[in-house]
This record gives C-alpha cells, sequence and structure tokens, in this order.
C-alpha cells in the first residue's frame, strides 16, 4: 500500500480523537461546565450534527481545489476548533468549538476516502479504504485513552489541546505524502449533485444512519454506564475505552479484507452482529466480565459496516462520487447525533443507564432491513435491465420509433 496512505491515517487519528474522546470525558466536562450528564451529552449530538452540516457544505465549496488542497484547508479548521474547545469560558462557547471541528471530519474523511481508493488497484479500493479509517479505529485504543488519562491527570481542557497537536502533525503529513497528482479536483457541483438521482445512493447512506448510529446509542454513554451500572471505578474506563477501540482496530481490518471479495454479505454479517451485541448490553452491562467483552463485540461489528457502508455509495456515485462519499460521512453522525439523542432521552426519562442499548440494536436491526430490501431491489432491476436487453416478455428497446415522434 502506498506511503500516502499513512498520512491519511495520522489526520484520520486525530479526527477520531476527538469524535471519541467525550465518551471518556462526559463526566468530567459535565462537572467543569455545571451539566447534567444528557445534557453534556450534547457535546457528541452537536460534533455529529456539524459534520451532517459541514460535510456537503465544506465539499461543495471545495469542488473549486484540488483534493489535496481540500484536506490540507480541512486540517487548519480541524486544529482551530479544537483548541476553540478547549479554552471555551462556558458550555456553549465549547458546542461552538466542536461544531468548528466537525466542519472539517465529513469532507475529510469522504474526500480522504477517495483518494485512497485512487492510490491503489481497483480489486484493492475497500482494503485501502479500511487503512485510512485504521487512524479513526487506533484513536480508539490509543488517542481516547490517552485523553481520558490527560483530562483525569490535568484537566478534560488538555486533552483538546493535545488533540490539535495531533492535527498539526496530520496536516504536516499530508503536506508531505500526498501527491497532488493524485489528489485531482472534484466533479462540477452539478454532476455531483446528480447522482443522488440514484435510489440506491439514498438507500445506502440510509443503512449507514441506521446501522453505525446504532453504536452511539451505547457508547456515547458508556463512562456513565460503566461506573453507574457496571461498578467499575472511574479510572476503568480508560481501559475500556481501548478494549472497545481494539475492537474497531480488528473489524476494520476484517471488514476491508472480505468487503472487496463479497461486501453485500459482509454487510449483513456486521449489521447481525452488531443488533445481537447491542442487545445484549443491556444485560451484560451488569456483570464486569460480560461487558468488557460485550463493549469489544460492538466495537468490532460496529467498525466492519464502515468500508461496505462506504465503499457501496462511491460505487452506486461511481460518476461523481466526492459529493456522496462525503454525504455518507455526514450520514454516519446523522446518526451518531440521532442515537445520543434517542440515548439521552431514555435516560433522562428514567429507564436506566442500560436503555440506550435497546435503541441503538433496534437502529441496527432497521438497518438490516434497509439493506436487504436494497439488495433484492437492485437485483430486480438487474434481471429486468438483462430482460430488456435479450428482448424478453415486456422488452421494448429495440422497437423503431415512428418518423412522427423522432
Amino acid at each position: 500500500m502506498p506511503l500516502a496512505l499513512l498520512a491519511l491515517a495520522i489526520g484520520a487519528f486525530g479526527i477520531g480523537t476527538t469524535e471519541f474522546a467525550v465518551m471518556g470525558l462526559l463526566p468530567d466536562m459535565a462537572v467543569g461546565f455545571g451539566v447534567s450528564i444528557p445534557l453534556a451529552g450534547y457535546a457528541t449530538t452537536v460534533y455529529a450534527l456539524g459534520v451532517v452540516i459541514g460535510a456537503p457544505l465544506m465539499t461543495a465549496l471545495g469542488t473549486r481545489f484540488t483534493r489535496k488542497q481540500m484536506l490540507l484547508l480541512l486540517m487548519g479548521l480541524f486544529i482551530v476548533g479544537n483548541l476553540l474547545t478547549g479554552v471555551a469560558p462556558n458550555f456553549w462557547i465549547m458546542l461552538a468549538g466542536r461544531i468548528v471541528a466537525a466542519f472539517a471530519h465529513g469532507a475529510f474523511f469522504g474526500i480522504g476516502a477517495l483518494v485512497a481508493a485512487d492510490l491503489v488497484a481497483p480489486e484493492k479500493r475497500a482494503a485501502a479504504i479500511s487503512l485510512m479509517f485504521s487512524g479513526l479505529t487506533v484513536a480508539n485504543v490509543v488517542g481516547v485513552p490517552a485523553g481520558t488519562m490527560l483530562s483525569q491527570q490535568f484537566g478534560w481542557r488538555t486533552t483538546f489541546y493535545a488533540i490539535g497537536v495531533l492535527g498539526v502533525i496530520g496536516l504536516l503529513g499530508i503536506v508531505k505524502l500526498v501527491p497532488a497528482e493524485r489528489a485531482r479536483a472534484a466533479a462540477p457541483i452539478g454532476s455531483e449533485i446528480a447522482v443522488f438521482r440514484n435510489p440506491q445512493v439514498g438507500l445506502a447512506m440510509l443503512m449507514t444512519i441506521l446501522g453505525f448510529g446504532g453504536v452511539f446509542a451505547a457508547i456515547t454513554y458508556l463512562a456513565s454506564m460503566m461506573t453507574e451500572v457496571t461498578g467499575f471505578a472511574p479510572s476503568s474506563v480508560i481501559w475500556l475505552t481501548a478494549v472497545f477501540g481494539l475492537g474497531m482496530v480488528a473489524g476494520n481490518l476484517i471488514s476491508g479484507r472480505f468487503t472487496d471479495r463479497a461486501m453485500m454479505p459482509m454487510l449483513y454479517v456486521s449489521l447481525a452482529g452488531l443488533a445481537l451485541s447491542l442487545a445484549a448490553f443491556t444485560f451484560t452491562a451488569h456483570d464486569k466480565l460480560a461487558a468488557t467483552v460485550t463493549i469489544a463485540l460492538i466495537g468490532t461489528f460496529g467498525f466492519a459496516t464502515v468500508p461496505p457502508l462506504q465503499k457501496r455509495v462511491m460505487d452506486q456515485a461511481a460518476s461523481a462520487p466526492t459529493l456522496a462519499s462525503a454525504g455518507n460521512i455526514a450520514a454516519f453522525n446523522f446518526g451518531n447525533a440521532l442515537a445520543a439523542w434517542l440515548g439521552g432521552i431514555v435516560i433522562a426519562a428514567g429507564l436506566g443507564y442500560t436503555a440506550p442499548n435497546w435503541v441503538g440494536a433496534l437502529m441496527a436491526v432497521a438497518a438490516l432491513a434497509v439493506a436487504v430490501f436494497a439488495a433484492a431491489l437492485e437485483r430486480r432491476q438487474k434481471s429486468l435491465g438483462h430482460t430488456v436487453a435479450a428482448g424478453g416478455p415486456g422488452a421494448i428497446a429495440d422497437e423503431p420509433i415512428p418518423a412522427a415522434h423522432r
């Protein structure tokens, strides 16, 4: 694999750290600003919504730039957002900083996935995408636990300062390693928008919203669940987030390997496994060992959905994939925001810290149903196409057109 993928992975590592770090910082942030845990959870919700808005907006604004130039601009925006979060004097400015950082997220992963895919042969595209996303998964093994430790030792603000430094390293890596000639500009914006007329693009994004979004219903409130329900000490959240991250690394690498061979079967297995793991977490959260194993499984099955979901959108929008690719990253985060919001609602309703697990499980089941429907629709469309091409029943493709109607 090209060395340029390392630069993309470094940027993904920084972005992944800021996205997931909140699950270990949430109790400290709530205390620091004097707000409740569900309200502090908005640090996840607004970040995800920022990605939803920022991904198509930044991608559209960047159609006049090369993909490398856009990656550099996005990393600069990411650095500013994290520094603003760290210095925020109140809760609302902190949320504003999260939104600024989030504006870089969707477009970076959307454009970065295309750059990664262009660096390799067609049969290795999913593997290249998974390697870029490996920075995101490694962030959960190294970056998030380290951020939690920094928060516990020096305060949560220190974590966001450190994330800003990661952004600088990522920016320098892109400058040095990503070849400008392989990071070409996007197609005209009209062509980029036109691909959304394909219903399969919309169905793929709906799978993304419901599928990976289910992970965040549980993970957003992981720290509170593990300390209040399972009985872990607050310091244990550090290695529990690392367990989740290891699961994500495993799921990403396994899925990247098999998605190029059998994309939809990989998606079916990962969504079904995710639904079962989240449902089980409602019960296993009451036992330390069982909870730890389930956290790893949620990470594994959850991130195993990412390469097939991202590749399916890119394949369905192959003629002009930049906006669709970034839009799918927005879909990931819309699902994250929806799940975190729904998780906060069921907690605030008095259903307990394990209730969000059922929210996530139901979302994953719904995603699996959409995947099965989309595949069936695609098979039907191909079957009808073959029938018309062969002149079978109902075929009209080769009928002559009367001169009066030409």
